[in-house]
């Protein structure tokens, strides 16, 4: 028997996690966590149903992995830029457009209340609040609005277009909404605001509910 600390079995082993969380992501992007089958998903995988046991623990581990690889793609290859938010949202649209399928999977983790949450998610979203604010404390970013409410701003404006979503009209020039997107982000960041009002609104905010 092959031994399976050898760097060919651990090879294996790390391909066969790959091909189980492709073929995951296809399943729960378009059933969902509840409508999943890990029977399709080992059938897809090509792997005994057995191994995404061992592998995931459980049918909610396997979605946990899946979407934590995927955000990856989203929060770490796609890195925010407080200084230039409108290049940012036609960035975020870009991978919207490019990627439905991700936008599709991140919807189902708002429609389903099972669905765990990510700590490494809700960090990666107080991270970039958090550098926004710092953004606007130093100047480079107009105070006129909250961070909280940028980053929802940008975020709902940039992926309205995508299919998971009922906002954007179809059949539109691709081109012209990207550039109207970011040319609505660059009014809205060059809007004037008193000095301090929204690192203070967003302080007053948070105030509030720790109360």
């Amino acid at each position: 028997m092959p031994d399976p600390e050898t760097p060919a079995a651990t090879g294996r082993a790390e391909a066969t996690q790959r091909r189980i969380l492709d073929a995951a992501f296809d399943e729960f992007s378009t059933h969902g966590i509840a409508g999943a089958r890990v029977d399709r998903v080992a059938k897809a995988a090509a792997c005994n149903k057995n191994l995404i046991y061992i592998y995931f623990g459980s049918k909610e581990g396997l979605f946990e992995a899946t979407l934590r690889a995927r955000l990856k793609l989203v929060y770490e290859d796609h890195p925010l830029t407080p200084a230039d938010m409108p290049e940012y949202a036609g960035k975020t649209f870009d991978f919207a457009m490019d990627n439905p399928e991700v936008i599709r999977l991140l919807a189902w983790t708002m429609l389903d209340p099972d669905v765990p949450r990510l700590s490494s998610r809700e960090h990666s979203v107080e991270r970039k609040i958090e550098m926004l604010r710092g953004a606007q404390s130093d100047g480079e970013l107009t105070d006129a609005w909250t961070p909280e409410f940028l980053m929802t701003f940008v975020m709902s404006l940039a992926t309205a277009w995508v299919p998971a979503f009922p906002y954007g009209t179809r059949g539109v020039d691709r081109a012209v909404i990207r550039a109207q997107i970011v040319r609505a982000v660059r009014a809205v960041v060059e809007a004037q605001g008193v000095a301090g009002a929204g690192v203070a609104a967003a302080g007053v905010a948070r105030e509030a509910r720790e109360e």
